[in-house]
This record gives structure tokens, C-alpha cells and sequence, in this order.
């Protein structure tokens, strides 16, 4: 624990004038984050010692990052947003993909080898992109929007996509499986979304009305924050991804009137640990 808070230390020291100077000459914090990642991580000054750690705690960034996403959508505007999301979206993805898969194919790759690397390059950062955005005022407009509806169908093929990998893995085994893995993974999503919907329409509302009742900013927080982790945790044991829960809470909770309250509260937890995310990232980069 001592040395989890000396390497917190060392990173937001290092963190801090490195996006400050980014501030000043108008550069985006999000390259900040990396160079200081890449400046003290393994690759670089080594002055972290439990990178793991570390990145454990940044994933919670990047579970707010989604559960916030997920407040800005309810079931309504994502139908009313359906052409972006499945449309445009599905058609970058497989454009993408058929693209990669086929440069592939040329290079000589085996089929399930071409698969996951056509797969990967199909897929962006939710988290770089969104925070870009956000900072420059993009969110809302034209093509911020389109751009919205393309990662939030990439975050929801990538669930599937999750899945298949391993279960190619089985098939180039010999064990041949992959149609019944695919078969249970989608009974599985199927499962998660109807719970989680009738947790939000009969639980969430009343909890949220009975906390809002005590009148204490401190509980208040403290249930947004049990809800998010506890939606990602339910995903995550059920063999899917943490950020689909935390992405499906937050659409539920956009159904009710403590939506803007519940963004106002998990903001700042959301960025400071989206950052270590990024510098985690960072870490990962080897310049040599």
C-alpha cells in the first residue's frame, strides 16, 4: 500500500508541469499523460515500481468515463441516434476490418491470426477520443455526434469480439466449440441487458430517491460510485466487459431526474483517474 501511494506520488508530480506546459502552448492534456507515462514508466526513468497496481486503479477511469457516456444516452436518444450508432458504425467497423483482413490475406496470415488483427484495427480509443472532444468543445456538434455513435457501437461489438478471440483460440486446438461459446456469450448479453433493465426501472430510482431524502452530498456520491462499480463487477462475473455495465448503468440512471446531479458528482473522479489511465498507457510505450 506505502509503495502504491509513493508511485501515486511520483506520477502525479511528474503529471502536473508536464500538462501544465501542455496547457500553456495549447496541446491537448491526453499527450501530457502519455509523455509522462512513457517519461517514468518501465521504459523510461523506471521511478514507478508497481506499474500493475497502478493500472489496476486507472481502470476505474476508463469504467466512469463509460458510466458518465452512458448518462448522456437514455434508451430514447440511443434509438433516436440508431443511424449513427448502427449504421455508420457498422460500416467503418467492416469497412475497416475487410480492409485489414484482406492487406492480411496478402501477407500470408492464417485465418483466425487475420481475424484478431483485422478485429483489433477496427476498434479506437473510447477513452482518447471522448476526452479530445470534450476538451474542445465537440461533443455536442455535428460530427462530435457521428463520432459518438461509431465508439458506441465499437464498444458493444467489441464485447463479442472479446469473446471470439479465445473461442478461436479453442477451434485452432481442435476443439470445436466456437459456435456454442458464441451461442452462450450472446445468451449472456442478452441476460445482462434485461437485468440490468429492471434494476434501473423498480431499484434504481426509489434508492436514489430515499438517498436524495437524507439530503447528504457525501451519500449521495458514495451510492453513484457503489452503482458504477457494482454494474461493471456484475459484467465482468457474468464473462463480459466491465465498461458495458458501467455503460448500461449510466443509461438507466439517465432515465431519472438525478441524471445532471450524479454527472456533477462523478466528474471529478472520472478525470483524475481517466489521467492515470493515460499515463498508464504511457508506461506501455517503448521509444526504442
Amino acid at each position: 500500500m506505502i509503495h502504491l501511494i509513493e508511485d501515486l506520488a511520483v506520477l502525479l508530480l511528474v503529471s502536473l508541469p508536464i500538462n501544465l506546459l501542455f496547457h500553456k502552448i495549447k496541446l491537448p492534456s491526453v499527450m501530457g499523460y502519455l509523455l509522462a507515462g512513457v517519461l517514468i514508466g518501465p521504459y523510461g526513468l523506471q521511478l514507478i515500481g508497481d506499474v500493475e497496481a497502478v493500472e489496476h486503479l486507472a481502470e476505474i477511469g476508463v469504467i466512469l468515463l463509460l458510466f458518465v457516456i452512458g448518462l448522456e444516452f437514455s434508451l430514447a436518444q440511443m434509438i433516436s441516434m440508431r443511424r449513427q450508432v448502427f449504421g455508420l458504425g457498422t460500416v467503418q467497423v467492416v469497412t475497416t476490418a475487410l480492409l485489414v483482413y484482406f492487406v492480411g490475406y496478402l501477407a500470408g496470415l492464417d485465418t483466425n491470426t487475420n481475424i484478431v488483427v483485422a478485429s483489433a484495427f477496427a476498434l479506437s480509443s473510447t477513452a482518447i477520443v471522448i476526452k479530445q472532444l470534450t476538451e474542445q468543445s465537440e461533443i455536442h456538434s455535428r460530427h462530435g455526434r457521428s463520432a459518438l455513435g461509431v465508439l458506441i457501437f465499437q464498444d458493444i461489438i467489441a464485447i463479442p469480439l472479446l469473446i471470439l478471440i479465445p473461442a478461436l483460440a479453442l477451434s485452432s486446438a481442435g476443439d470445436n466449440t466456437l459456435g456454442a461459446t458464441l451461442g452462450v456469450a450472446f445468451l449472456k448479453g442478452v441476460f445482462v441487458v434485461v437485468v440490468m433493465h429492471l434494476i434501473g426501472k423498480y431499484l434504481l430510482r426509489p434508492l436514489f430517491h430515499e438517498v436524495a431524502s437524507a439530503k447528504s452530498q457525501e451519500l449521495f456520491t458514495l451510492t453513484v460510485l457503489t452503482v458504477a462499480l457494482g454494474a461493471a463487477a456484475f459484467t465482468e462475473q457474468m464473462g463480459l466487459s466491465m465498461t458495458l455495465g458501467a455503460f448500461l448503468a449510466g443509461m438507466m440512471l439517465s432515465e431519472t431526474e438525478y441524471r445532471h446531479q450524479i454527472e456533477s458528482d462523478i466528474r471529478p473522479f472520472q478525470d483524475i483517474l481517466l489521467g492515470l489511465f493515460f499515463v498508464t498507457v504511457g508506461m506501455l510505450i517503448s521509444l526504442e
